[in-house]
Formats: C-alpha cells, sequence, structure tokens
C-alpha cells in the first residue's frame, strides 16, 4: 500500500445506508401492485424494466421511479389508476427524502485519513440526489473531490484518474460493491479494497471470487486503518 497517494470511496452502502431504503420502496410497491401479481412476480417485472431503462435513465432514484410507473402500467394493461401512480410518485419523493445514516466507523476512518492522503468521493447515480446525500452526510469536509459518475466501467474510471491527474497505481477504491467498485479498477491497474454490505442490489451481484494481487477484502471500514499502518 505504499504507492497508494488517492483514495476513492463509494458512497451508497459504503459510507451511509441506501439499498435498505430502496428495499423497502420496492416492497411498498409490490403491496400496491399485487392486485395484478403476486409480489415476487412484481418485484421481477420491476427489475426487467429497471435493466431495460438504465441505459436511457442510468442509476438513482429518479430512474427508479420512472421504472416502477412503468411496470405498473405494463402489468395492469393501463388499468393503473391515478391514485396508485400518486402512491408511486410520493414512494420516490419518501426516497429522495431519507435522513442519511452513516456507517459505523466511517467518520472516524476518514479522519485519520484525511491528512494523509487525497480522499475522494466516486459514486454513481442521480446528480442532484448524491449532492443532497453528501451536504445531509456532513462527511463533505473530508473530500478533496467529488466524482458522481453514469456508470463505473473501466472507461469511467480511467476518466477519474485523468480528471485527477494521477497515476493508476497510486490509486485505491474502496466500495461494497465486486462489480462496480473492484473489478474494474483492478482492470486499469488500480487497488481496492471490498467492504461487504449485508445487502446488494441484484445487478451489482458477482459471483466468482475475487483473487488479485492488488485486492483485499476486509469485513468492516475500521480494518482499513491497519492495512495503511495508521492505527
Amino acid at each position: 500500500m505504499h504507492r497508494i497517494k488517492t483514495i476513492a470511496f463509494d458512497a451508497d452502502d459504503t459510507l451511509w445506508v441506501n439499498e435498505p431504503h430502496f428495499q423497502d420502496v420496492e416492497a411498498r410497491f409490490c403491496e400496491i401492485m399485487e392486485d395484478y401479481l403476486s409480489q415476487h412476480h412484481v418485484s421481477q417485472e420491476l427489475f426487467k424494466t429497471e435493466m431495460s431503462n438504465l441505459a436511457l435513465y442510468g442509476f438513482g432514484v429518479k430512474s427508479f421511479m420512472l421504472s416502477m410507473i412503468e411496470t405498473s402500467i405494463r402489468i395492469s394493461d393501463g388499468t393503473i389508476g391515478l391514485k396508485a401512480i400518486e402512491r408511486i410518485l410520493t414512494l420516490g419523493k419518501e426516497l429522495l427524502d431519507k435522513p442519511i445514516e452513516l456507517l459505523e466507523g466511517v467518520t472516524e476512518v476518514l479522519n485519520k485519513l484525511y491528512s494523509h492522503y487525497k480522499l475522494v468521493v466516486a459514486t454513481k447515480g442521480d446528480l442532484l440526489d448524491q449532492e443532497r446525500k453528501l451536504e445531509k452526510s456532513k462527511l463533505g469536509r473530508f473530500f478533496h473531490h467529488v466524482e458522481i459518475m453514469s456508470d463505473k466501467k473501466e472507461s469511467d474510471y480511467l476518466k477519474l484518474i485523468k480528471r485527477l491527474d494521477i497515476e493508476p497505481e497510486s490509486f485505491l477504491m474502496i466500495g461494497n460493491s465486486i462489480k462496480s467498485d473492484i473489478i474494474p479498477v483492478l482492470n486499469i491497474g488500480g487497488t481496492a479494497i471490498h467492504v461487504p454490505f449485508h445487502t446488494t442490489w441484484a445487478h451489482e451481484h458477482v459471483e466468482h471470487e475475487i483473487k488479485h494481487e492488488h485486492f483485499v477484502a476486509i469485513d468492516k471500514i475500521t480494518e482499513l486503518l491497519p492495512i495503511l499502518n495508521l492505527c
């Protein structure tokens, strides 16, 4: 880790709780639609819609809201009423207004790292929503740069590294998603640390085990400090 100069953190489910809020709203959406399909099948149809819409809408709450509305229209054969649509919109607005719950140890770790490394937020999602969450979190003071990315593919990380004017070898990415936070960074020559969260969006699931000399898996974010000799 001696070569690391810049440390980037994913935001959702790495710095603060996110996916459980989406899962709660999805469950309530499925209840609204259970006159048409079982809740399990509504969930499956919603996921199909989300996947087909990613290229159009990207990631985040607004995309999720649009996908819920589209799914409700499709599985009801267009018979869904305006009141149900209003309830779905309300669910989305509630999701946008959720308070920020920082994960345990995050503030402690950022406090320790701040004076030793250039810290970056590298997260994907809706620009306005992610900016709002960062402001609510009160963590902005720790970060030298915030990058809200449309996706997290190798090309996106290469753009970030170019913008930061650094080499991949000096870049460390920390996040909860193997698919988005780990694999692309390793592929471009960076270092990555996986901090799992207890629940993960189906789109981010990766089945195979990661074995790489520049990859480390830890159980909680505070385990980062001894790895970087900052205990």
